[in-house]
Order: C-alpha cells, then structure tokens, then sequence
C-alpha cells in the first residue's frame, strides 16, 4: 500500500501553494502571528481546506486537521505542517506598537525550498 505522501505529491504540493497565497506574504516573504489572529478571512480560508487536506495527508501527527477544536490556533498548525512541504519557516519574536501599546507577537518568515 502506497502513502498518501506518494499518491497524491501533486495535490499536497498545490494544496501548500494554496496555503501560501492565502497568507499574502509581505515582500520579505514575512507575515505577523498578530495580523493572522486578526484577520478572520485568512484564517477562515485555510479551516475550509480541511476536507481536502484530510483527503490528501495522512493528518495523525497534524493536529489542526485531525481535531481542530482541541487548539486555540488550529490553522497555524496547518500552515506549519502543510507549507514545509515547499518552504521553510523560521520564527522569531517581535515587538510591535498598536495604539500606544506594545504587543509582543512572532513573526513567520517563509523560504522556498530548492526542488
């Protein structure tokens, strides 16, 4: 029996591209854990991927798309997940001011993988 991984390569790869767009990365291929917090329609749109990702991963060890009312964020962990397929995530810590406030945030920088 084969593994979803090499069934369905194509699907998984346009299913990880289809994330990325969703986001609209900056042009520093950069997006804020705070502006994902607050922007229903990016989020929204990844959650209605489920059905497909759970057709095309094998989602045991994804927890977004296994049970996603178990987490507070379950789309970063599908952006997560999904996206190392094509891109590697590198998070840092960061400090932003909105309104007069400090909020501490992270922010995901996104590098395509060689093929």
């Amino acid at each position: 029996m084969k593994h979803k991984s090499e069934l369905y390569k194509t699907q998984q790869l346009e299913l990880a591209n289809k994330i990325i767009n969703i986001l609209n990365l900056d042009e520093n291929n950069q997006i804020l854990l705070y502006d994902l917090d607050n922007n229903k329609e990016k989020t929204t749109e990844i959650l209605k991927l489920i059905p497909e990702l759970r057709k095309y991963f094998s989602f045991g060890t994804i927890r977004g798309i296994e049970n996603p009312t178990s987490l507070k964020r379950p789309w970063m962990s599908i952006i997560r997940q999904i996206t190392k397929l094509t891109h590697i995530i590198s998070i840092k810590d960061k400090k932003i001011i909105i309104e007069d406030k400090i909020i501490r945030t992270k922010v995901y920088t996104f590098i395509k993988k060689d093929k």
